[in-house]
């Protein structure tokens, strides 16, 4: 009589946590992206009022230079709430950056063929959507390498002094097109961007649909219009 032989079991692979799980899902990626875009459009809002400042002269806008790298004194050193706010930032433009090309690829191996007809309500900033990002993501390392490490700045960079720096930089022609440019990639894609989180987040419903639009469309005016205005006062002469 042959003896049983015994099977070894089965490995079973270890089960995904629920962070990992959620990660790999497709709303949760889109959450990810969400989430980690409105908390880049909370930091443009505020850049943008912080660069106005500099209509009030060197003065006020050098001041305010000097105050972010001393926000938080005396329980924080200098500039680490500064580095704070950088690596919070970093994380979001990473995680977003990420999130937004895995779910590009994703839906390109679930739809293999191009579709003949794009849909007639699919709206411009929709459609640039991916190049929007890219052209902002390009902006951001040149902005840094100029006005941040002035690695690339035109003329002399002087350190603690933003408002000499600025009015620099919107004094070549090179440095306003990028800026314009970049700006309203900027505003196309907050102007989706908005919208599209409302939905994920389970903000969006039919009811409340006008208000969102409305409110998107203004952000992303406003913004654009906010930023647009330094390289413009600088080329007519009103910041100099």
């Amino acid at each position: 009589m042959a003896l049983a032989t015994k099977t070894a079991p089965t490995e079973r692979p270890p089960s995904p946590t629920r962070a990992h799980g959620f990660w790999a899902s497709t709303i949760g990626k889109k959450t990810v992206m969400a989430v980690s875009g409105l908390i880049m459009l909370g930091y443009l809002v505020a850049h943008v009022a912080g660069n106005l400042k500099v209509f009030f002269g060197p003065e006020e806008f050098n001041a305010y230079g000097h105050w972010l790298r001393t926000m938080g004194d005396p329980v924080l050193h200098y500039s680490w709430a500064l580095w704070l706010v950088r690596i919070v930032l970093l994380a979001a433009v990473v995680a977003h950056a990420v999130s937004a090309y895995q779910l590009g690829r994703r839906d390109i191996k679930a739809r293999p063929t191009a579709y003949v007809h794009r849909r007639k309500r699919s709206s411009y900033a929709t459609r640039t959507m991916r190049w929007g990002g890219i052209i902002v993501a390009l902006f951001i390392v040149w902005h840094i390498l100029d006005l941040t490490t002035g690695t690339l700045h035109p003329g002399g960079f002087q350190e603690g002094h933003p408002y000499q720096n600025v009015v620099d930089t919107f004094s070549t022609w090179y440095g306003n097109v990028i800026y314009i440019v970049a700006m309203l990639a900027v505003g196309l894609h907050i102007r989706h961007g908005f919208w599209s989180a409302a939905q994920t987040l389970g903000v969006g419903s039919a009811r409340r649909e006008r208000l969102l639009k409305a409110l998107a469309n203004g952000l992303a005016l406003a913004l654009t219009v906010g930023f647009v205005s330094v390289p413009v006062a600088v080329m007519t002469g009103v910041v100099s």
